[in-house]
């Protein structure tokens, strides 16, 4: 990477590990030979030359102003300065940073490398606050913009974030920025490979259902080998127990609030399709659901489809187990039940199901349930069938009476009659290797209910 180009953007999940990637850059570039001993990069580096490194980062607190903005750049030049021995001669942010950048190249003889972490955080801080927002981005703009004016002066630079923000927004002029996020040879260069867990985690495997860990926490993706969430990991090993981990560490009310919305049918997003400018055309004053959580880390890279005219299409889909649980879980309040009714209503309805007692799962929604709309021309159902179509739980029924174009697959050689166990299925599989229970099958069952679309397996 170092001696292909000079500067990157990549734009990665919170908790990735981007910040101590930013850390062993550091490193490197300061030539801390003794912390890579036995590793690669001990005889493939020049550890002969010393880089001075700034390091900037605004992960640390909640900038709410300008202001608040002002003094998070002037503590950190102010550090780089004392620790540089160059004094302070300019009042604003951006042109000390300018500054500080050509006094290190002329005093050490060599050019400055410039690492920025968590790049968007102010931005993000303020997406309910959309003026707030785009104050804090044209701050941002404004001190980013010297790494154009200071090329000459720069070696390596390397900027991380959790968005993708449009480059004309916040990069402007700065030609040279290499966006490597969805570079396959760059997709594992944050998080765990199964290679990795195999060998550097083995001993922690004992105990530990391998099979399981995949499911629950691979799958994150960005057109290349397929990484683990390096948080949940390693709370894993210690907690010996799965649990979503990295979901309780804060999703942001933002997210759910839009989600819930756009009223989003949360199996679509098991299934999305998009464009790579869709995905990348995020800024304050346009924010499209599906680039929010891709970029987030709540859905991940399926694959990729070249039309004749060379137009690539995005497949999106939940990455893991983790996430698909528990973001349904987060939305569900949004969407109108209660959080206590709703989860108990589900411990009823799961036992249920796993019993294979009908009579339970409509039991667990008294006086809720009712048949679901048909459209066309229908064969008379079973009085089975019947039964089953009442199994939906509330907020299935909720979406569909109020989704234009709803349609659902026939099961079982009914031409329309839906199959009611398919949000129940999802639930379940979305957990453990279950069995469907209208249909026998283990983990795909043939039963979907998809809106404005023909429909997938569920």
């Amino acid at each position: 990477m170092v001696a292909r180009g000079t500067h990157y953007f990549l734009s990665r999940p919170r908790r990735f590990g981007k910040s101590l990637f930013l850390d062993t850059l550091k490193e490197l570039f300061e030539g801390s030979r003794e912390l890579f001993t036995g590793l690669h990069a001990e005889q493939h580096w020049d550890w002969s030359v010393r880089y001075p490194v700034l390091r900037l980062s605004f992960g640390s607190g909640i900038l709410k102003s300008p202001e608040d903005l002002a003094a998070s750049m002037h503590e950190q030049l102010l550090a780089f300065e004392r620790a540089f021995g160059l004094p302070a001669e300019l009042p604003d942010a951006r042109g000390r940073l300018k500054q500080l950048i050509g006094k290190l190249h002329d005093s050490t003889g060599q050019r400055v490398v410039v690492l920025v972490d968590e790049y968007d955080k102010p931005i993000l801080d303020n997406l309910t606050e959309p003026d707030r927002a785009r104050v804090m981005r044209d701050g941002l703009r404004d001190i980013y913009s010297v790494l154009k004016d200071a090329d000459a002066h720069l070696r390596f630079v390397f900027i991380t974030g959790v968005s993708k923000f449009s480059k004309v927004s916040l990069f402007s002029g700065l030609n040279n920025l290499r966006d490597i996020t969805l570079s396959p040879e760059y997709s594992a260069i944050c998080g765990y490979t199964d290679h990795d867990v195999d060998s550097v985690f083995a001993p922690e495997l004992d105990g530990l259902d391998r099979e399981q860990i995949r499911r629950w926490y691979n799958g994150y993706n960005w057109l290349g080998e397929a990484v683990y969430n390096p948080f949940d990991l390693l709370l894993l090993f210690d907690k010996r127990e799965f649990r979503s981990f990295w979901f309780e560490t804060g999703t942001p009310t933002f997210l759910v609030d839009h989600l819930a919305k756009h009223r989003f049918f949360t199996p679509d997003l098991s299934r999305l399709q998009t464009t790579e400018a869709l995905l990348s055309s995020f800024d304050v004053d346009h924010i499209e659901p599906e680039a929010l959580l891709w970029q987030a880390g709540y859905l991940t890279l399926r694959g990729v489809e070249t039309e004749r005219s060379g137009r690539q299409f995005y497949h999106l889909s939940y990455p893991n187990s983790e996430v698909e649980a528990a973001l349904n879980e987060a939305l569900l309040p949004r969407y109108g039940p209660e959080a206590r009714p709703a989860a108990q209503a589900r411990q009823r309805l799961e036992r249920a199901l796993y019993a294979g007692d009908m009579a339970g799962v409509e039991a667990a929604f008294p006086g809720r349930l009712r048949p679901f709309p048909m459209t066309g021309t229908a064969t008379t159902p079973s009085p089975a069938s019947r039964a089953t179509t009442q199994a939906s739980s509330t907020v299935t029924s909720r979406r569909s009476a109020s989704m234009p174009g709803w349609k659902r697959q026939p099961t079982r050689g009914e031409s329309t009659w839906p199959c009611a166990w398919t949000n129940a299925c999802m639930s379940l599989n979305s957990r453990s290797s279950s069995r469907c229970p209208a249909d026998g099958r283990w983990n795909s069952c043939r039963h979907a209910a998809t809106p404005r679309s023909t429909g997938n397996p569920a």
